[in-house]
């Protein structure tokens, strides 16, 4: 009678490690040396442009032998509206990406009026029914501070309704 082994221990890898290099692909195909300054352009460019822009791609000029490279140019997709706003505060931009990188890799900005790819802004989460805050209330009444009971009973109704 032959005995079936035990399987061993699975080794399942995240989905982000096993599509890091195809990113990283992708990223690179559009001069982009690392894929943070796509998925962290809001943090880099500010709330204010990224709700506007985001960044298409980096063209590099070719390399003139001799001489030191030049900075690239960075090709930024903005809605049309605000393309006058972000070309007003492009030596603003260009320094905190700049200032991203470490070094002054970018020069200076190309901008592309067209709509933004992402239209799946989150919304902000809806407040509680006032029934479902006043009965968690309710159960609260050995906290004397007022905002402090009324912060709880709005904290405790919504993970309720999640």
């Amino acid at each position: 009678m032959a005995r079936l082994s035990k399987p061993g221990p699975i080794s399942a890898k995240p989905l982000s490690v096993l599509l890091s290099d195809v990113f990283s692909d992708a990223y690179a195909k559009q001069g982009f040396a690392a894929r943070e300054l796509v998925t962290r352009w809001s943090e880099i460019a500010g709330p204010e442009v990224a709700a506007h822009s985001e960044p298409l791609k980096i063209q590099w000029p070719r390399p003139v032998e001799g001489q030191p490279q030049e900075p690239a140019t960075l090709v930024l997709r903005v809605e049309g509206p605000m393309a006058l706003e972000i070309q007003h505060t492009s030596d603003v931009i260009l320094q905190r990406v700049n200032r991203f990188f470490g070094w002054s890799a970018v020069g200076r900005l190309a901008l592309r009026q067209a709509p933004l790819s992402r239209r799946d802004r989150p919304r902000p989460p809806r407040a509680p029914d006032p029934a479902s805050v006043a009965k968690v209330a309710e159960t609260l009444a050995s906290v004397e501070d007022e905002e402090l009971r009324a912060a709880l009973a709005r904290l405790g109704a919504s993970i309720k309704r999640n």
